[in-house]
């Protein structure tokens, strides 16, 4: 089974992605398995719109641990078992709390192994931040870490939202060299390029 890893700073809506695309992919409900920091898995069977209920909100680092969906994506005549696994959120400063410090720690170790790496920004926020770089330090350092090898792609998400347009024209010249696919995981919209680009890079 592929492993396809979902990182970016909190907040750009990571899980709603995963979630969305799982969706997407006709599944009406998912077994998230969550990895907590020593390892220890526990699983959930959730219907979508629970799922979206219970693990997606505003508060930063709502997301604590590795959260896994297995799901089938066709690929031409048969079906291919890719495993997503939603991430900590990855700050450029060290935080706080100590188990969120721990948490962004464990989401750095599983990039390396992953043979896919969706790389979430947010559009929106690209959009709105005046003359600055549309995005920060840390989206530039996955890039340079994820993105040195295949199977790595950035969804510019939020494209819903005002602003969006403009920060996905930003976010393409920031990383031009890369595949920057628009994206609402709100909206359900650019899942196709999404799933398309994962069956590509497994």
């Amino acid at each position: 089974m592929k492993r396809c890893m979902v990182v970016g700073k909190p907040n750009v809506g990571k899980t709603l992605l995963v979630l969305s695309l799982a969706e997407h992919l006709k599944a009406r409900a998912v077994d998230v398995t969550f990895i907590d920091l020593s390892g220890k898995r526990q699983s959930r069977t959730y219907a979508i719109a629970a799922a979206i209920r219970d693990l997606v909100g505003p508060r930063p680092h709502q997301t604590r641990c590795l959260q896994s969906v297995v799901v089938e994506v066709p690929a031409g005549k048969g079906r291919k078992v890719v495993d997503l696994v939603d991430t900590t959120g990855l700050t450029e400063h060290i935080h706080q709390d100590a188990e969120v410090r721990r948490a962004m720690a464990q989401t750095l170790q599983a990039i390396r192994p992953a043979q896919v790496v969706i790389h979430v920004v947010d559009a929106a926020e690209a959009g709105r931040v005046g003359q600055g770089p549309p995005a920060g330090v840390i989206d530039r350092q996955i890039a340079d870490f994820a993105g040195s090898r295949g199977g790595y792609f950035i969804v510019a998400n939020k494209m819903d939202l005002p602003d969006a347009t403009r920060g996905l024209a930003r976010l393409q010249r920031m990383f031009a060299g890369y595949t920057v696919l628009p994206v609402s995981a709100t909206a359900k919209t650019g899942l196709r390029e999404v799933k398309r680009h994962v069956l590509r890079n497994l």
